[in-house]
């Protein structure tokens, strides 16, 4: 591969975006051999050493519930670093290959049976949002595939309210979590030691807070199976600089008062959550 063509298929890779980033490196004109210009082109030789951490072979296999009730955003933000991974194969997970609501009237679509999916996951995946969080916590089919997936899975990962997901599969008993802020006083009824922190690493769990840590979340993932500068690569390409208009995306920052006019709001959701937390532990024996 010459100079031009390598800078094509890269540029090619980093304008993409999702599923077609992963589609475009795929038309990539044979493997990325060294060129006689590498050694020239410090940026170039640089690139090319980081697509070296692509594995070979069958593609990884990337496991990502979804559920009626969950919130879409949780979903959508780490679904765009995932399937831009190369060599990645994504499973959106459910009972059915029916639509589901994914908030707001948004329907996402199912590409694999929890009966169909593979035994063994690179990455298994938990989105968050209530009330699909409760009825997750209550629903045992769930928690049982879960709790086999993730014990042999390499990372075992959520997003929100989705670590009390986790905790209800029995796969956070004793490992440091995050959660939605609001929601984070519950891990501990799983064992789960909660963590005042946007994404937290305790050996193979990787859990996020609330929502928009979602984006945060798949950067880390990205660096650690893809090393950190093809994540700062995909972050580049998804052009994320956040400068938010106001202040105020964490209690410490808005406040009391608002703080407290939220809890006040999210109150009913949070005590029907910690119920059902409880009565998964209970029922499940987890304790």
């Amino acid at each position: 591969m010459n100079r031009r063509q390598f800078n094509s298929a890269i540029g090619a890779a980093l304008l993409a975006q999702g599923t077609s980033f992963a589609a475009a490196a795929k038309q990539m004109p044979g493997p990325l051999a060294p060129s006689p210009l590498t050694s020239k082109d410090p940026m170039v030789e640089t690139m090319m050493m980081n697509y070296d951490t692509i594995p070979s072979g069958p593609p990884q296999q990337i496991g990502m519930l979804i559920y009626p009730g969950m919130y879409s955003l949780d979903l959508v933000g780490p679904y765009s670093f995932l399937s831009g991974l190369m060599n990645v194969e994504v499973h959106l997970l459910w009972k059915t290959l029916e639509p589901v609501d994914g908030g707001k009237s948004l329907k996402i679509t199912p590409t694999t049976r929890l009966s169909d999916c593979p035994r063994d996951l690179d990455v298994l995946f938990v989105p968050g949002g209530t009330p699909g969080t409760i009825k997750l916590l209550e629903d045992d089919t769930v928690l049982d595939f879960l709790s086999d997936r993730g014990s042999r899975a390499k990372y075992v990962t959520s997003v929100c309210t989705g670590s009390l997901v986790l905790g209800g599969a029995g796969l956070l008993k004793g490992y440091r979590a995050t959660s939605h802020w609001n929601y984070r006083d519950v891990l501990p009824v799983f064992g789960a030691i909660p963590v005042k922190q946007r994404i937290v690493e305790d050996r193979n769990r990787i859990t996020g807070g609330g929502v928009t840590s979602g984006i945060d979340f798949g950067l880390v993932i990205a660096s650690r199976m893809r090393g950190e500068r093809y994540a700062r690569m995909m972050q580049l390409a998804l052009e994320y600089d956040p400068h938010p208009p106001f202040v105020g995306g964490t209690p410490d920052a808005a406040g009391p008062a608002l703080t407290h006019e939220m809890q006040y709001m999210m109150s009913i959701g949070h005590s029907d959550t910690r119920q059902a937390a409880v009565g998964a532990v209970t029922r499940r024996k987890l304790g």
